[in-house]
């Protein structure tokens, strides 16, 4: 099972990061988590550098993608370039793909979310309406293969979702009890179970 994260200049470290270690809690010799990016590393809206586990151009070697959101995705979607590779390398009818905040512009400018309700942040919700995307107000929405989420701290429902497809919900139970906060445990994961279970 390999999952990219798709990660642009300017990007948002709380939506790459936070699905990354919540997907890195299960621990199976076949599972493989990666920064996907279009160059060899990206630089964060904050200044962090990371150097890309995986380009562009291996896209379609994934079963599951997130598109992560930053500052720039406005000239990403403007890209021709980056464009066709996320073209070509995502397929909803054999990956997942899942879109956080300005990621759902990404993926609307793909004809990705067609008639699907989506979720995003509010300074992106224009935009991707601008695209012909009904934008709902709620933290997460899914539909077949399509998950969007709306809010920093929203990309842990990504990463639930991802995993309640792919390996049950109890494997959501223990990634989320270990990542939550002492004293909240049981209250993290049960929003987060609430949060995805009726679109699994």
């Amino acid at each position: 099972m390999l999952i990219s994260i798709l990660t642009f200049q300017g990007f948002n470290e709380l939506d790459s990061f936070i699905a990354l270690g919540i997907l890195n809690r299960i621990k199976k010799p076949n599972w493989r988590v990666e920064i996907c990016c279009p160059e060899s590393s990206v630089t964060s809206m904050n200044g962090v550098t990371v150097i890309a586990q995986s380009r562009l151009e291996q896209l379609h070697l994934s079963d599951a993608v997130i598109v992560g959101s930053g500052l720039l995705t406005r000239e990403v979607v403007k890209n021709p370039e980056i464009m066709q590779q996320l073209q070509e390398g995502l397929a909803p009818s054999r990956q997942l793909i899942a879109a956080q905040c300005s990621g759902t512009l990404i993926l609307a400018q793909l004809g990705l979310i067609g008639q699907i309700p989506a979720c995003t942040d509010l300074i992106t919700k224009p935009w991707v309406q601008e695209s012909g995307v009904n934008v709902l107000n709620t933290p997460f929405y899914a539909e077949n293969n399509i998950a969007t989420a709306g809010g920093c701290l929203a990309s842990q429902y990504l990463a639930a979702w991802i995993i309640a497809k792919t390996q049950g919900l109890e494997a959501v139970k223990e990634a989320m009890h270990y990542v939550a906060p002492v004293g909240e445990k049981d209250d993290y994961v049960k929003r987060a179970i609430a949060n995805i279970e009726i679109f699994l």
